[in-house]
């Protein structure tokens, strides 16, 4: 298949792209700047320099394609997260984006569509699963996300296939706030927002990887992407000690955390996702079932093993 890739050098695009080069795919990706098209060509993808904003050089670009894989995004640090500003450019790529993106690939005849998204703007469940019919929130930081899977259905009603994929949290090589978590955790500090008995679901960046591969041939719709086992805050913490082989001696922010409300709400809210409608209709399955498993395996591949 014919493939294009807006977001291929971000967290999830730098494991996504390779995989679906290794799959068989013919992959052309948005490339900006001299530095990451020759990152994207020697993992095997075409680059094309185009704006993300500009629909007829998208539409040009998405010729010939027969699908869109747009997972362009562009997230503050974890120093500025809670600050509402640094979210700006973000949204916009997600509201503004995703839309000149839909446009264009309507207009080029793409016969598919896969649009990232996120489990946090589920309404925190406690400790209840959480399927694709769960109601969502919406939150000031939220916004983005919600324009961009309306953007999805609007390519679906157009009589394309649209397919959102709600992935939990990143982890894994190339997720910084998990590699900063990875070096708290060497320094024997556990990271905890919120209650540490509430619920987190994860995904590791190789699995999210292959689903963005399964993607390309499921129904039009909306899947929760995580691994099969969330945990609680507590266990996640444990999980990266553990793997780092360093005893946490102090949890932080923790409760703290919660006084900031809807600024750290995608990070506090107790989510225990259900990744079971994708699992289904795909053949797809996580390689790390959890984070105790998958945390094992990002340090192994951050010291080289």
């Amino acid at each position: 298949m014919r493939l294009f890739v807006t977001g291929g050098t971000g967290a999830i695009g730098g494991h996504a792209v390779p995989a679906l080069v290794a799959a068989g795919h013919e992959v052309r990706a948005l490339a900006r700047g001299e530095d990451k098209a020759r990152t994207l060509a020697g993992e095997g993808a075409e680059p094309i320099a185009v704006s993300l904003f500009d629909r007829d050089g998208l539409a040009a670009a998405f010729d010939g394609c027969e699908a869109v894989v747009n997972l362009a995004s562009a997230l503050p640090s974890s120093a500025s997260f809670v600050r509402r500003s640094a979210w700006a450019q973000c949204t916009r790529i997600r509201t503004e984006g995703s839309a000149a993106v839909v446009d264009a690939a309507l207009r080029a005849g793409v016969e598919r569509l896969v649009q990232e998204s996120v489990v946090m703007i589920y309404r925190d469940q406690g400790d209840r699963w959480i399927d694709e019919h769960a109601e969502v929130d919406r939150y000031p930081i939220a916004e983005g996300n919600h324009a961009a899977e309306a953007s999805a259905r609007r390519f679906t009603d157009a009589a394309g296939a649209g397919v959102t994929l709600r992935f939990g949290l990143f982890y894994g090589p190339g997720a910084a706030h998990s590699e900063q978590f990875v070096a708290m955790g060497r320094r024997h500090v556990g990271v905890v927002f919120g209650h540490p008995d509430t619920y987190l679901s994860s995904i590791h960046l190789d699995d999210a990887a292959s689903a963005v591969v399964a993607a390309l041939s499921v129904p039009a719709g909306t899947y929760n992407i995580v691994d099969d086992e969330p945990v609680t805050r507590r266990v996640h913490a444990d999980a990266i000690a553990h793997a780092v082989g360093a005893d946490a001696w102090v949890r932080a922010p923790g409760r703290a955390a919660l006084l900031l409300g809807d600024r750290t709400t995608s990070m506090t809210r107790s989510l225990r996702v259900d990744n079971g409608a994708f699992r289904s209709v795909s053949g797809w399955a996580p390689s790390h079932r959890s984070v105790r498993e998958g945390y094992v395996s990002m340090v192994g591949q951050l010291c080289g093993g």
